[in-house]
């Protein structure tokens, strides 16, 4: 499997994180760049270019496999890859249907419940103690993402099914982070295949439903550099991260996204900052520092074949 080249299982880093934990931090700092890199890529129908983002992470790790001669782990059950393709295609689709159909702001704030729901349903789904210093690190955490972008948003009716889709995406995404642990025994190899696989799906979804544009230099690059990170290799590590790590505290630290996606937008001449930022920051550092620290106790969940 890949997770041996990031860690040795059981092996604790600073504040009893394990390597597998800092696998799924590794695909967070991966998610903060997608907001650059769309900017980037702006004017390319999103599920097109959600095929091509994940086309590009799906062969680059395909590649990888083959070259290790590991192509046979892609040969999973019907239940691993319906977790795994409708997890990626499923959360993707709602996301930019909800961005297409409400505010941007309002749909993302919606969309950044998915954190707060992978720590909650840790502890039905994987018998996972929640403890209360966790409790009130996930909802600084959530204070934190509401005050970066739910400041002044309002929520007009007719945008109703947009909020209903970006709800939706979180939960889908909640679902398939928490549940990937209960599925240890696929592999991380078969995330390729699954990427692949939801690459075709959206690819059949823009044929249908978006008109097609041709990439220029920019956008190309922006869409390459995606596919091998936010939508290729981010994937590769949260599998891992979700699996071998502890989800809880992931989840909680997932609230660094929003915070690190609007600072490097700011650095590249993207809005203001302002107090609201500094403030939001602070809330999302304290979350995270108290869902690293607040309660040790684990409770493994048993792994489900495929």
């Amino acid at each position: 499997m890949l997770q041996p080249a990031l860690g040795c299982r059981g092996r604790a880093g600073p504040a009893g994180m394990s390597r597998h934990d800092f696998a799924g931090c590794g695909a967070l700092a991966l998610w903060a760049f997608l907001g650059v890199l769309a900017r980037l890529a702006a004017g390319i129908p999103p599920l097109q270019m959600t095929a091509m983002g994940m086309a590009v992470g799906g062969l680059a790790a395909l590649l990888v496999v083959a070259a290790r001669g590991r192509l046979g782990l892609l040969r999973q059950g019907g239940l691993a890859w319906a977790h795994g393709v409708g997890g990626l295609f499923g959360y993707h689709a709602l996301y930019f249907a909800a961005l297409a159909l409400a505010p941007a702001v309002e749909a993302n704030l919606l969309n950044y419940l998915w954190p707060l729901l992978i720590v909650l349903l840790s502890a039905p789904l994987l018998g996972m103690a929640l403890g209360a210093a966790r409790l009130v690190g996930v909802m600084l955490g959530f204070a934190g993402c509401a005050l970066l972008v739910g400041g002044g948003a309002g929520f007009p009716a007719g945008a109703m099914p947009g909020f209903l889709c970006a709800a939706a995406g979180a939960l889908v995404w909640a679902l398939y982070s928490v549940t990937a642990r209960r599925m240890a025994a696929v592999p991380t190899e078969a995330v390729a295949g699954f990427c692949l696989g939801a690459a075709l799906l959206a690819g059949a979804a823009h044929l249908l439903f978006e008109p097609t544009v041709w990439p220029d230099l920019r956008q190309a690059g922006a869409v390459l550099l995606m596919g091998l990170g936010p939508l290729g290799a981010a994937f590769l590590l949260w599998d891992i991260g979700m699996k071998r790590g502890d989800p809880r505290l992931l989840g909680t630290l997932a609230y660094a996204v929003p915070i690190a996606s609007t600072l490097l937008l700011l650095a590249a001449g993207e809005g203001q900052a302002g107090w609201r930022v500094l403030a939001a920051a602070l809330l999302v550092a304290g979350g995270g520092l108290l869902a690293a620290t607040g309660g040790r106790g684990r409770r493994a969940a048993p792994a489900v074949s495929s």
